[in-house]
C-alpha cells in the first residue's frame, strides 16, 4: 500500500476513534444523571472506550510507528476541533 495512503487512512481512523471516545464519554454523562449507580456507568464507559481506542490504535499502526503518529496526530485534531465547535467562547470564569 502507499504510505500517503496508509497515512491518510490511520488520521482518518484517529478522527473516528476519536469521535466514539468523546461521543460515549458525551452518552455516558446524560446517562448517569438518571442512573442509580453511576460510577458503574462511568468506570464501565470508560474501560470500554480505552480498550476500543487503544485496540484502534494497536490495529492500525501495524507495528509502524508513522502509522500510529498519524493516527494519534487525528485523534488529538478531531479532539481540537470538537472542542471549538461545542465551546467557541472558551470556558466560562466568574
Amino acid at each position: 500500500m502507499n504510505d500517503a495512503i496508509a497515512l491518510t487512512i490511520s488520521a482518518v481512523t484517529g478522527i473516528f476513534l476519536a469521535a466514539f471516545f468523546f461521543g460515549g464519554l458525551w452518552w455516558t454523562v446524560k446517562k448517569t444523571v438518571t442512573s442509580k449507580n453511576p460510577m458503574l456507568w462511568f468506570f464501565g464507559s470508560l474501560a470500554l472506550r480505552t480498550c476500543v481506542v487503544l485496540g484502534g490504535f494497536y490495529a492500525v499502526s501495524l507495528w509502524r510507528f508513522e502509522r500510529l503518529a498519524a493516527c494519534l496526530a487525528g485523534f488529538f485534531a478531531a479532539h481540537i476541533a470538537f472542542k471549538i465547535l461545542l465551546f467557541p467562547a472558551g470556558p466560562k470564569s466568574n
